[in-house]
């Protein structure tokens, strides 16, 4: 079997619905599921932009990074809140030093 460009997507759609399947059977992968479908849509995105379907590429990549942000978002309220902390300690320690 030679491999090019079309049976590398080819093997990507058998493997992702390979992974669906399982997971609906239970024998998924569980949170590694819910993050293949916006990467799976990223990577789609990329190939139509690539081979000249810019607009629906875009589209497609945009809801992709869109999905795969919200999937995100609990990592980013964390970074946002150690930041915070880190903001807050750090005027603290200008105001007691300035006191002295």
């Amino acid at each position: 079997m030679k491999l090019n460009g079309k049976s590398g997507l080819a093997i990507l759609l058998i493997g992702c619905g390979a992974l669906i399947l399982l997971g609906k059977i239970g024998l998924g992968l569980g949170f590694l599921m819910s993050y293949l479908f916006p990467i799976a849509l990223l990577g789609l995105g990329y190939y139509g932009i690539r081979n000249g379907s810019k607009f629906f590429g875009w589209v497609i990549f945009v809801v992709g990074l869109i999905a795969l942000l919200g999937k995100f978002s609990t990592l980013f309220a964390i970074i946002f809140a150690v930041g915070l902390i880190y903001f807050g300690f750090t005027i603290l320690k200008k105001k007691q030093s300035t006191m002295l």
